[in-house]
């Protein structure tokens, strides 16, 4: 941190052999004190590795670094030190006085941010909760990552399903109304399943062919497109999408799903894709465009099968670690989780109960499922936090609950 600090202790001690090469130093190292922050790192920095991750706050890091040697640049977590300052003087004093010093916490006060790079020389410091925009932005640099440039216009987010049926269209659509809803930013929902498409059911509205149009013929999409293919769903969030026979052929080129895209970005925040499954070279197009890729999958060995497989597809196309989303979580004869960790390889980032009544009854009534289902509602929000760094919404107290419930 300081130039100033005392050497290294592990050059110091050269009569324990305990003396290394710059060349054994690591790049990096995290010590991060919840899982929210470590999937945000691990989404804004692909190439930090896992043995680069642990959990742990800076005295963690202190004890940690008494015994190894100090990484190239060192990311550290303060929240619920009581005196964060101390704690950071303490790490300083086993650091090598060359390391880089990157800090998350809770704090958001300027005054806290200056004093911690003024005064302790830290070289960047974010407070929760945490992006991997944020992360790939701010701390991408310093770590030495490979994090996507960030472009002009809204985020995009692909929602794919691993198997027919396991719910992805559900996940896209309540994490479209509910970024729209606690992000307060305006969101696009676009369907791409042009035949066979089911936003419209769940959301109790009728598509046109405005879409198919625009994927076919891209020449014919205008700044306008959104205002005459796009349906109001609520203040903030418009559906394109489109229900074409299924004796149709519809045959759109990737330019137009380029423009599309490009006119949804520049008047949205955010862009959920409802993808159709397998890819082919339009949806990996889509998932070539997309910031966060979300992978849905039900608790069965297809599924994990196909999402092992889908990770490599998006490794190979440079993309950032999905969110991989367990849906029917509980499914009466379905693995249990610890199986689907197991064949995953690490546990699924988000897991969404079996709601075997909830979820028919809304998608029946042409009612968004978040508007009755807490249970939904509660499980979306790890989703809604690493997307958009939305805090999880307070439970709404009894006598809110009986009041609504005396009203209906």
């Amino acid at each position: 941190m300081r130039p100033d600090r005392a050497p290294p202790r592990e050059a110091a001690d050269t009569g324990r052999g305990s003396l290394r090469q710059a060349s054994d130093r690591p790049a990096c190292l995290a010590f991060v004190t919840d899982d929210a922050t470590a999937a945000a790192l691990r989404g804004g920095l692909p190439s930090l590795a896992p043995g680069q991750l642990r959990h742990g706050d800076a005295r963690t890091a202190a004890q940690a670094l008494e015994r190894e040697a100090t990484p190239h640049c060192l990311l550290v977590d303060i929240t619920g030190i009581a005196e964060p300052f101390a704690a950071l003087e303490a790490l300083a004093a086993v650091c090598a006085p060359d390391v880089r010093v990157l800090v998350v916490g809770e704090q958001t006060d300027i005054g806290f941010y200056r004093q911690l790079t003024r005064d302790l020389c830290v070289a960047e410091y974010a407070h929760k909760p945490l992006t991997r925009d944020v992360v790939a932005r701010l701390f991408g640099p310093q770590l030495g990552g490979e994090p996507a440039e960030a472009s002009r216009g809204g985020k995009v987010i692909a929602v794919a399903g691993m198997r027919g049926g396991c719910g992805a269209t559900t996940v896209a659509v309540n994490l479209a109304l509910q970024l729209a809803e606690r992000s307060h930013g305006h969101v696009a929902l676009l369907d791409l399943h042009l035949r066979g498409g089911t936003t419209g059911l769940m959301l109790g509205v009728r598509p046109g062919t405005g879409l198919r149009v625009a994927l076919e013929e891209p020449d014919r999409v205008d700044a306008l497109f959104l205002d005459r293919a796009g349906i109001p769903i609520a203040d903030r969030l418009r559906l394109i999408a489109a229900e074409d026979p299924l004796d149709s052929q519809p045959r759109p080129v990737e330019a137009g799903l380029t423009r599309v895209l490009e006119m949804l970005r520049s008047r949205a925040n955010y862009v959920v894709i409802d993808l159709p499954m397998p890819p082919g070279p339009l949806e990996r197009l889509a998932l070539a465009a997309a910031w966060h890729a979300v992978l849905v999958l039900g608790p069965d060995l297809a599924g994990i099968r196909d999402t092992l497989a889908m990770r490599k597809l998006l490794a190979g196309c440079g993309q950032a670690r999905p969110t991989v989303v367990l849906n029917r979580n509980g499914l009466p004869g379905g693995l249990k989780p610890a199986l689907v960790q197991e064949g995953l390889g690490a546990p699924p980032d988000v897991m969404i109960p079996d709601l075997p009544r909830e979820l028919p009854r809304a998608a029946n009534l042409g009612r968004p499922a978040l508007k009755d289902s807490t249970a939904l509602r509660r499980a979306l929000a790890p989703l809604l936090r690493e997307i958009a760094a939305v805090p999880q919404a307070a439970a709404p107290s009894l006598l809110h609950r009986l009041l609504r419930r005396g009203g209906s």
